[in-house]
């Protein structure tokens, strides 16, 4: 058991994703053992989905549209909201008070993302959420990176390094949101990571337009249905995953457009199954994550995956089948294994930045963003 060598602090995280589905909660603090590493205990967890009208206003916003900014500042407000009373449900399950609280990272509601051009957006309204809550909001975590010439994303390797690193081996962190990226954490310490492409963003969309729902649970409706080779080679065609790293995506590519567009040039897509297109979405999401692992991390022990990726079991089978796993050597699994569960993990990560922000500590990697240097990520909203 660690010992502490210093009184932990509390900060929650906040973290709202791609797939637009809800809010991520936690509260953990923060602390070192006697040999200065860091702990971090998660106190409590919430998810509060999002109401569907501010889920389809989000959803929107992805995209041109008239009156952007009044629609999206409005949005924003009841994003805060939504945060507020993901904030309340963690001090109720922990049994604390507000005032113990140090900060609140928020990530907020990635709107654009354009490092390429020298920006992101994340929507919310941090002086809002200060003002519910009564608690110092850390907000805008990727402005600073990218200003530093970096992408901005993926922000939460340097968290995965330093929860999940290890001397012995190689280790793979995939996490699977709407988009999937990897952290390659190295023995000695060095860190590499990027975004892989779409993990589940892809999938929600076809299955939210063929029947309604909002994701394919455990990857039933994929597993109905066959690939189709013709398909997958023309979505892994795609030029994003010939880039080299540092690299970073989002909704701005990949979109059910963007699909479109693809199957508009396949003739032969009209007297295709629905299933069979959402059975290659699911390959195709688990082909280029592999593709990267072997890539990138050839000397990997492990893979360990988190978000809500990691509960398809189709889509985790797949992986696992296409990294060779189902033969033995490289293992899969998800982040339970080494101590947090795969749908905490980000949100622990955003809890983890305003920790940094609050130590005035840096939290990029420049080795994974392209930013110039190390850099304090992060403003504040004081309660």
């Amino acid at each position: 058991m660690a010992v502490r060598q210093d009184n932990p602090e509390l900060f929650i995280g906040l973290m709202s994703g791609t797939s637009l589905d809800g809010v991520d909660g936690a509260l953990a603090s923060f602390g070192k053992d006697a040999s200065g590493n860091l702990v971090v205990d998660t106190v409590a967890t919430a998810y509060l989905p999002f109401p569907s009208e501010l889920r389809q206003t989000l959803f929107a916003l992805q995209a041109r549209s008239d009156d952007e900014i009044h629609r999206e500042a409005l949005a924003g407000n009841a994003l805060s909201l939504a945060y507020a009373d993901c904030v309340r449900q963690l001090l109720q399950e922990a049994g604390s008070a507000a005032g113990s609280i140090t900060a609140i990272g928020a990530h907020g509601q990635t709107i654009r993302h354009r490092p390429e051009c020298g920006y992101t957006w994340q929507t919310g309204n941090p002086a809002l959420l200060a003002e519910l809550t009564g608690i110092d909001v850390i907000a805008d975590f990727r402005s600073r990176d990218i200003a530093a010439g970096g992408q901005g994303a993926p922000l939460v390797p340097a968290f995965h390094q330093a929860v999940f690193g290890s001397p012995r081996e190689q280790r793979v962190i995939a996490n699977i949101g709407g988009i999937a990226n990897i952290s390659v954490l190295h023995p000695d310490g060095r860190v590499a990571g990027f975004d892989t492409g779409p993990g589940n963003v892809l999938m929600d969309g076809w299955i939210q337009r063929h029947r309604g729902q909002p994701y394919d649970a455990n990857g039933a409706w994929a597993a109905s249905g066959r690939t189709i080779p013709a398909l997958l080679d023309k979505l892994k065609a795609e030029p994003y995953f010939a880039l080299p790293p540092p690299k970073s995506t989002g909704r701005d590519l990949f979109h059910l457009d963007w699909l479109d567009g693809l199957l508009a040039k396949l003739p032969q897509s009209a007297a295709w199954q629905s299933q069979d297109v959402q059975a290659t979405l699911a390959a195709f999401t688990a082909e280029t994550l592999a593709d990267a692992i072997r890539l990138h991390a050839p000397a990997a022990a492990s893979v360990h995956v988190c978000g809500g990726g990691a509960f398809n079991a189709q889509l985790m089978a797949e992986l696992a089948g296409c990294l060779g796993c189902t033969h033995g050597g490289l293992r899969i699994g998800t982040t339970e294994t080494l101590g947090i569960s795969a749908n905490h993990v980000e949100a622990l990560a955003f809890a983890w930045l305003a920790f940094r922000f609050h130590r005035r500590q840096p939290g990029n990697l420049p080795a994974v963003t392209g930013a110039r240097g190390l850099r304090i990520l992060g403003a504040l909203y004081p309660a």
